[in-house]
């Protein structure tokens, strides 16, 4: 029974209702969201289409700081939450563990089994991942976080997969990024007005949305640049 990864979607509502629409024309029954539905403009409506549409749902980072009203933009994410939404969000686990015909047993976390912003790239050390993957009890883990796709396999842990992000990917191309897991790890690009998404997007009053949104969901930052930036930042430069 394949599965899809929908990762950081950021309350990037038009691109998850379109990758929605994809997964129910494929008929893929298990959605995963990964963490990171939170810090967006429409948070509310799109725990509300994943809730109905029976995902489960990996705390990240982003519902952390959330809920905790770490700064300016947290705090304006966590007013806009119901209290039911809020107790709901608290809830979310760090990890879920299926088994996926075709890959094994499957860990779904936000960045790495062991913590919910722990980056690692394609240009990190095959020591530093390994470290990051020892001990987890799966055949593949799978992360978001870093809003890039990748597929890594380094000796003696689990395959490492990144399933890109569907709100606000760093790709270099438009649209929204997810993965499906069945036979094998297949990445996907789903397709949707921008100009329009743009334009409700921008409409919300969530704190810069236009400019936060349009550069990305445009392609504007590449898979390379986010990586570059994102390794950086891992090493502490």
């Amino acid at each position: 029974m394949p599965v899809a990864a929908l990762y950081d979607i950021h309350g990037n509502l038009p691109a998850l209702e379109a990758v929605l629409a994809e997964v129910e024309r494929e008929r893929i029954e298990v959605t995963v969201a990964g963490g990171d539905v939170l810090w967006g403009p429409f948070q509310s409506e799109c725990l509300h289409l994943l809730r109905a549409h029976g995902a489960l749902f990996v705390s990240g980072n982003c519902e952390r700081q959330v809920l905790a009203g770490a700064d300016e933009s947290s705090a304006w994410c966590l007013g806009e939450l119901s209290s039911s939404e809020r107790e709901f969000v608290s809830t979310w686990p760090a990890g879920v563990a299926l088994e996926v015909e075709g890959v094994g047993r499957a860990l779904f976390c936000h960045a790495t089994p062991r913590s919910d912003e722990e980056i690692l790239t394609r240009l990190t050390p095959d020591a530093d991942v390994a470290a990051a993957l020892e001990g987890a009890d799966a055949d593949i883990v799978v992360c978001g976080h870093t809003h890039v796709q990748q597929e890594r396999r380094v000796r003696g842990v689990p395959a490492l997969v990144n399933a890109g992000s569907v709100g606000l990917p760093y790709q270099g191309q438009p649209g929204a990024f997810w993965a499906v897991l069945g036979r094998g790890v297949e990445f996907r690009r789903t397709e949707y007005d921008l100009a329009e998404a743009l334009d409700v997007l921008s409409a919300s009053a969530f704190p810069g949305a236009g400019k936060f949104f349009g550069d990305s969901i445009a392609g504007a930052a590449t898979a390379e640049s986010a990586t570059a930036y994102f390794e950086s930042k891992r090493r502490g430069a």
